[in-house]
């Protein structure tokens, strides 16, 4: 009897898996054809040209504020003290981490300490959120910056240009190809790719990083592919590559070997392909060892970077193409970032809400039935006979804490994740628990079907008979959701 039974739970568990496997799109990254080899591991900026070391200058600061039209935003102008005139300058563009004018300090200083303006403006906020950007009109916004910096006593206009950070990258590159003021445009732990698709390679890095189980990678194109509910997020299929194949201006673009969030090999290749496109060979490449995605290492900025970027910009425009052009560790990258799969229509877009909810509503329409029942009616004859009536919240409440559960591992694995962190005990662990609990309400639903089966009461009122329906649809439709996002098995 016992060895049926389990027969017939792993039956459940196998056939959950199943549909969850063949739900949705699958998730199968190509590696990276190409490798990017360094010249040397010397990062230092080639050209007999001559420049101002960091250091050189002391420094002061001055706020001020910009009028934008509809708003102002504060920004704070970073210069060298008693520096000669006609001096280049650099406009900061913030990532999607940074928004303040008191950010890229330290850069700032040390760039300035080399006889460099540095300008970081306040990120416009108003037209700036998770759902809304517009990475064309954000550029727009920042070129009145540029032009209050290349404005400025002591700054030589025909030496500005931009630096830009992460998501900044995609508004500077934007900047650089479309305002023929800009001179120059440093690219640092730059995308490249659309938002959608550097969002998955880098689900798909941290993942794997912390050693979480294949079907979590599973779940990347169910999650990154979808077309969120309540509509918004267009800006995360901005394609960056057609304003790539239009810079006419010299480009540094700088990662950090220790970032998994950024195609660190993909970028250099494909830029530079991009680039081939607009004629323009002025392109230069550095990869700092261990430094992260801020290029920092124990939250310094990486030693050399700021001077690799104080002369690449003082001696432009004959730093544009000196060599050695790739310089610095060699970087890792296996997998490629690449276009990532729409989920079919019941898992995308407000269906995918439609789903969740309906499902939720059927496990609390049958006890709200039941209640409403014993107010109204005042009857204390059960619905559905005492055994059936707690099988069936016994499955309702196994099918929550399954979706609890997991939703709970999500949140842990997230954490780990994003801070850099491996914790076998937790990810693994934490999986098997998640499956356990998966397991575990296929036996309840499975008892609770046979039980039913089996029952000789056929005095079931209608009523009882709706609550009964409610609750096991809805349990299975949240055992049908958590098998879709990977909590079930499956051999195929």
């Amino acid at each position: 009897m016992i060895i049926r039974k389990l027969l017939a739970v792993l039956g459940v568990v196998l056939v959950l898996g199943t549909i969850g496997a063949l739900g949705g799109p699958r998730w199968q990254p190509e590696q990276v054809p190409t490798r990017v080899q360094s010249e040397t591991l010397d990062t230092r900026i080639g050209s007999s040209v001559t420049t101002e070391p960091v250091g050189t200058y002391e420094i002061d600061t001055h706020d001020f504020q910009v009028d934008l039209g509809e708003v102002q935003v504060p920004a704070r102008l970073t210069y060298p003290v008693d520096a000669p005139p006609e001096r280049p300058a650099v406009l900061m563009m913030h990532g999607a981490g940074t928004g303040r004018h008191t950010s890229f300090a330290d850069q700032a200083r040390e760039l300035a300490s080399a006889g460099i303006y540095v300008l970081v403006p306040h990120k416009r906020l108003d037209t700036y959120s998770v759902r809304h950007r517009d990475y064309v009109q954000m550029a727009a916004d920042y070129m009145v910056s540029f032009e209050e910096l290349a404005e400025h006593p002591g700054v030589d206009p025909g030496q500005v240009g931009v630096y830009g950070e992460s998501e900044g990258a995609y508004v500077a590159t934007v900047a650089g190809a479309s305002y023929p003021q800009v001179n120059f445009a440093a690219l640092v732990s730059a995308p490249i790719v659309p938002p959608r698709q550097q969002a998955a390679f880098a689900a798909d890095s941290y993942l794997r990083n912390i050693g979480a189980p294949q079907p979590l990678l599973r779940a990347i194109p169910r999650a990154v592919g979808v077309n969120i509910p309540g509509g918004g997020f267009e800006y995360v299929d901005f394609d960056p590559r057609p304003y790539q194949q239009r810079l006419q201006v010299p480009v540094l673009m700088v990662y950090g070997t220790d970032d998994a969030s950024m195609p660190v090999v993909q970028g250099a290749v494909q830029l530079n392909e991009d680039l081939k496109q607009a004629d323009n060979e002025a392109f230069t490449v550095r990869y700092y060892d261990d430094a992260n995605h801020g290029i920092r290492r124990n939250g310094h900025l990486a030693e050399g970077f700021t001077e690799d970027l104080a002369r690449w910009i003082q001696g432009l425009p004959a730093t544009a193409t000196a060599e050695p052009q790739v310089a610095g560790a060699n970087p890792e990258q296996q997998y490629a970032a690449a276009p990532v799969a729409t989920p079919r229509w019941y898992a995308d877009g407000n269906w995918l809400m439609y789903t969740l909810l309906g499902s939720l509503g059927m496990l609390i329409l049958g006890p709200a039935l039941w209640g409403a029942n014993r107010v109204i009616r005042r009857d204390r004859h059960p619905l559905m006979p005492v055994p059936l009536a707690r099988y069936a919240a016994a499955t309702a409440l196994a099918s929550l804490a399954t979706l609890v559960t997991f939703v709970a591992y999500l949140t842990q694995v997230a954490y780990y994740a994003l801070n850099y962190l491996r914790n076998d005990f937790v990810v693994v662990g934490g999986y098997v628990v998640v499956m356990a609990t998966g397991v575990l309400a296929a036996w309840v639903l499975h008892s609770s079907l046979d039980r039913t089966i089996r029952s000789r009461d056929s005095a079931w009122r209608g009523p009882g008979r709706l609550v009964w329906w409610c609750v096991h649809l809805g349990a299975v439709s949240l055992l049908i959701i958590a098998a879709y996002w990977g909590v079930y098995p499956s051999f195929i």
